[in-house]
């Protein structure tokens, strides 16, 4: 998994526990953090999950070769 894939990834974590938050708690940990779901800097972190996710699409159709194994570079 290269650099990009990882951030990407990182980045659809974050987003993914904000949402479990939101969805368990309806608590919205960007929001709280970066001054409401409206500010500028949370409107950016919601961006970047947004884009992240549909990047991380295309991981779905990753081949790996018959030879290679899971987490072998």
């Amino acid at each position: 998994m290269n650099v990009l894939n990882k951030i990407f990834l990182i980045i659809l974590i974050i987003g993914g526990i904000n949402w479990g938050l939101i969805g368990l708690f309806q608590y919205d940990l960007v929001a709280a953090l970066f001054g409401g779901a409206a500010s500028m800097i949370s409107r950016i972190i919601y961006t970047l999950v947004g884009i992240s996710a549909l990047y991380c699409i295309t991981m779905l159709f990753y081949r790996t070769s018959d030879h290679e194994l899971v987490g072998e570079h």
